[in-house]
């Protein structure tokens, strides 16, 4: 169901991510009194299994999953409210924008802060490079419709690749999902059941075909026959996310988004803070640009509210 754009939306700020940059965001927009959701899941963060000894100010050798618990303590304890959860779509409403979660809720806010880090994609199987774009793609919502009927299959295991099969589960004839385990939300797996989609537990090893993708071989030696495989790990990337609203990326490679120093993209009202700008890729560099991220959004949505009268 659509919202009513005439009313206001839902939050001030909506932070999609869950690491150093996201929690920080969290912690100075709440402080700024936004009402300001967290989307994502902390485990999810790079930082979460790291072990850091070079920030400022704390001695010794801490793990990621200490401070990133400690730092959804301070968002919650100035008034963040998050939601261990991914967005699987993002869309502008009139002068705000909505975000589509896991379990089919939709979110709307005056702002957006991304800050989901980067998604380290690939198998590193044999063949997979020459095969990108001949039966190999990183992308649902950008290549589903070029496989309309036929044939297809997802690997991975966390909300991108279960929204990826639910997807082509409407444009594909067949879809199977090849998965360890996935992380994902009760709903999201009951839809999962729902559907037509067919589940392969296990990981792919080989990639099968010479001039486009014929097969995949599992790690038991099932064979699977298919027109494309879609390489979907972990959440939602912030870039197939920041693309349908319009985001500008970096032109060269295309892996990072664009900001200025305020954190603002070329969208008003859009945000992004941590590795998803660009290296280095450092904890003490996505913290401080989650602040000015979350500093940033919260002004902005004060703005906008003010408008509205």
């Amino acid at each position: 169901m659509d919202h009513d754009t005439s009313r206001a939306p839902e939050y001030d700020v909506v932070i999609l991510g869950c690491g150093p940059a996201g929690l920080q965001a969290a912690i100075h927009s709440a402080r700024k009194k936004a009402s300001t959701l967290v989307l994502g899941r902390p485990a999810s963060s790079s930082l979460w299994r790291a072990h850091i000894e070079n920030y400022c100010c704390v001695e010794g050798v801490k793990s990621g999953e200490e401070l990133l618990t400690a730092g959804i303590g301070q968002a919650r304890g100035f008034g963040a409210e998050i939601l261990h959860e991914d967005a699987v779509a993002t869309a502008q409403e009139g002068d705000f924008f909505s975000v589509t979660i896991e379990s089919g809720r939709k979110v709307t806010a005056y702002a957006l802060v991304m800050a989901t880090g980067i998604s380290r994609k690939g198998l590193g199987l044999k063949g997979e490079k020459e095969l990108v774009g001949k039966g190999i793609s990183y992308c649902v919502d950008c290549d589903a419709n070029f496989y309309r009927g036929g044939k297809v299959a997802v690997t991975g295991d966390g909300s991108a690749a279960a929204h990826g099969a639910l997807t082509l589960a409407k444009i594909a004839g067949e879809v199977s999902l090849i998965t360890k385990g996935l992380d994902v939300s009760e709903a999201m797996k009951r839809e999962l059941k729902e559907s037509h989609v067919k589940l392969y537990e296990g990981e792919v090893k080989e990639l099968e075909g010479g001039e486009r993708l014929e097969a995949v071989v599992l790690g038991d030696g099932t064979r699977l026959e298919m027109e494309c495989l879609f390489i979907e790990k972990g959440a939602k990337g912030a870039m197939e996310l920041a693309a349908f609203l319009g985001v500008t990326l970096d032109p060269e490679k295309f892996t990072f988004i664009l900001t200025d120093k305020n954190q603002a993209t070329n969208v008003p009202g859009i945000f992004a803070a941590g590795d998803i700008c660009g290296q280095p890729f450092q904890m003490a560099k996505a913290v401080g640009e989650g602040c000015v991220a979350g500093m940033s959004a919260a002004a902005y949505a004060g703005k906008k509210r003010r408008e509205r009268g």
